[in-house]
């Protein structure tokens, strides 16, 4: 079993779609993601009736990972709903996620997204980021 194999498994422990209330539906989204250290951490979206206590998964699991284990730097990262990514966009971290991801640590430029699970082609996010606003931020702190 290859780490994207393990990965896909592990989110998709998580898709359970289910109305958590008349407000709050979760578990339609999920993610599994590696950390540096090579630990894999999930999580799941859940939505609001009002958008700004949105949480994608992504974001989840990157939090799953930090409260955890202190860690900022993510190597590889799936997200899908009922399937795994097939292309065509499906599996792309929201805009808000990619920012997120970049301002938790500079490395994360070079994390691997899954685009086609059958494929096995991915994308980092510094492809999908170019010219991010805030690199030069960490040029200053260095």
């Amino acid at each position: 079993m290859d780490i994207w194999e393990k990965l896909y498994e592990k989110a998709r422990e998580q898709y359970c779609p289910q109305e958590v209330s008349p407000f709050v539906y979760a578990h339609h989204v999920v993610c599994a993601l590696e950390s540096e250290s090579g630990e894999i951490y999930t999580g799941f979206c859940i939505e609001s009736c009002c958008g700004v206590m949105d949480l994608c998964a992504e974001r989840t699991a990157a939090l799953n990972m930090y409260i955890n284990s202190g860690q900022t730097v993510v190597k590889r990262l799936i997200a899908f709903r009922d399937k795994a990514p097939f292309g065509s966009g499906s599996g792309m971290p929201c805009g808000a996620c990619r920012e997120f991801f970049l301002q938790l640590s500079e490395k994360n430029k070079d994390m691997e997204i899954m685009v086609d699970y059958a494929k096995r082609e991915t994308v980092t996010l510094g492809e999908l980021m170019p010219d991010w606003w805030g690199a030069y931020r960490y040029r200053e702190e260095r």
